[in-house]
């Protein structure tokens, strides 16, 4: 688990096998962990937040819990009108990414409280929840569950810090990202939220 103590070590382990992270982590020193709870609520929230700022999306979730309760209940959702979750700021794209996550936890189709061991399973099965695609089931898994070699190589912060960290020519592109992180398993989880913490970007 990426908690303080595994985070730390594992960032540890990537100084001893590459000397860029050594060197960020003497400029800006070891990243704090970002663990946040596992389940239902977290994943919503990663829809709620998709495409806005950090404080949007903090705005529109008080609203939702105001409307729905805390937690935002699946069962609480799916019995809500269009008119009402658009007057919290839900887009009806996001409404529909929001029901088909309510649905699939309402039926036991998605137990998120028992996703599989292997991260290329679970991503699967997260990614059949409509709006969640392969970036947001991996932010979930790496900061939720603290997997240590989730690698969103999809993700643009990422792909940014990784090319001035390895003084690259150019940003990689996603499969070049991916390709880097070979050499850094099984800690790529912990390159990335120190690739995160060089950059100084906030996520979910």
């Amino acid at each position: 688990m990426l908690n303080e103590t595994g985070l730390r070590d594992a960032v540890d382990q990537l100084a001893a096998v590459e000397p860029a992270f050594a060197a960020a982590i003497a400029r800006a020193g070891y990243p704090a962990p970002r663990v946040r709870e596992p389940g239902y609520e977290t994943l919503l929230r990663t829809i709620v937040g998709q495409q806005v700022s950090v404080a949007s999306a903090s705005a529109v979730w008080t609203r939702l819990e105001t409307l729905l309760g805390k937690g935002c209940a699946p069962d609480a959702l799916l019995a809500q009108d269009y008119d009402a979750l658009r007057g919290c700021g839900l887009s009806r794209q996001k409404q529909g990414y929001a029901r088909s996550l309510a649905a699939l936890v309402l039926s036991g189709e998605l137990d998120l409280g028992n996703l599989p061991d292997d991260d290329e399973a679970a991503i699967a099965q997260l990614v059949h929840v409509k709006g969640i695609g392969r970036w947001s089931a991996e932010i979930y898994l790496l900061f939720a569950e603290g997997r240590p070699d989730i690698w969103p190589a999809g993700d643009l912060a990422v792909q940014i810090e990784i090319g001035r960290l390895l003084k690259l020519p150019a940003r990689p592109t996603e499969k070049e990202t991916r390709a880097l992180g070979d050499g850094w398993r099984p800690w790529r989880g912990a390159a990335a939220i120190l690739a995160w913490h060089h950059y100084n970007t906030e996520v979910i």
